[in-house]
């Protein structure tokens, strides 16, 4: 089965992002707007509860996470993906690496840009007129995050929650 690892953030925060996804991004019905923490990767039911061991051992030893946007951007000339940076921190890029090891160690597809994406797929000339269009809002958004997901992968594509991490606490 296919699992990932994800921070969602408000529904405050959801529900702009979604404004926007639901005309600009091809996966608005599989997942909700989110954080990738990490990207999607295959284990067997036996190796989940390995994983998700390790998983509550690494949020027991993080705090919540503090996150800050302030400005729209997107992963051209590479992808056409319109996004919300989410601006890097210590704590989110030890999260980050702390779920790259262990049994959850793999080397990243992609550097950790720490990202809400508004948009996806798109075509030349519509990333360029949408992304024209969106960077003039004004984003300032703050928020602190004290759990993270893991998800997996249903067979119609979409992604559901298979388990809840809360951030510096001991979980059940």
């Amino acid at each position: 089965m296919k699992y990932g690892i994800a921070l969602f953030p408000s529904k405050k925060l959801q529900d702009l992002v979604n404004s926007y996804r639901k005309r600009y991004d091809t996966h608005y019905a599989l997942v909700p707007p989110h954080v990738t923490l990490k990207t999607a990767f295959e284990a067997e039911d036996d190796e989940i509860k390995v994983i998700a061991k390790e998983l509550r051992k690494v949020a027991e030893t993080s705090e919540p996470i503090k996150i800050s946007i302030k400005k729209v951007s997107s992963f051209s000339p590479v992808n056409n993906v319109i996004y919300l940076k989410v601006d890097p921190t210590d704590e989110l890029q030890a999260l980050h690496e702390n779920l790259h090891t262990g049994s959850l160690s793999s080397q990243p597809e992609y550097a950790f840009v720490p990202h809400i994406t508004l948009g996806q797929n798109l075509s030349d000339d519509e990333h360029s007129d949408v992304l024209g269009s969106i960077k003039m809002l004004d984003i300032h958004h703050e928020e602190v995050i004290d759990r993270f997901h893991l998800l997996y992968q249903l067979e119609n594509g979409s992604w559901t929650v298979h388990e809840t991490f809360l951030l510096g606490k001991e979980s059940e």
